[in-house]
């Protein structure tokens, strides 16, 4: 049974740091990709990275380009997102996704792709 587990989140001002991890167990299916997903009170699930099994490829949401960056160490199975220069609309509960097969190209941001999800860690940036 894949089970993911994050942590890192916690409470920051505006303009600090956080960095997430994702640690997965009984997870092999390191063709897989693997993704931060976050949700707001009041809004839909979005997508914030993703990574393809070769950590080579990743993508970002537009809202977080240039600010946060996605790691993934396949040895360890552990998944990172490493995040700067927060802000309060940063906010939200953060998902660590992975799928059990190869994700479609240019689809690391699509929900669809992911059919493991973590609980969740709370990020909380005040100004």
């Amino acid at each position: 049974q894949v089970q993911l587990m994050e942590s890192g989140g916690g409470s920051v001002q505006t303009g600090g740091s956080l960095r997430l991890s994702c640690a997965a167990t009984g997870y092999t299916y390191m063709s897989g990709c693997m993704g931060w997903f976050r949700q707001a009170p009041g809004k839909e699930r979005e997508a914030v990275a993703g990574i393809y099994s070769g950590g080579g490829s990743r993508a970002y949401a537009d809202s977080v380009k240039g600010r946060f960056t996605i790691s993934r160490d396949n040895a360890k199975n552990t998944l990172d997102l490493q995040m700067s220069r927060l802000k309060p609309e940063d906010t939200a509960m953060y998902y660590c996704a992975a799928s059990r097969r190869v994700c479609g190209f240019g689809a690391l941001l699509r929900g669809d792709q992911y059919s493991e999800w973590g609980q969740g860690t709370q990020v909380t940036v005040s100004s």
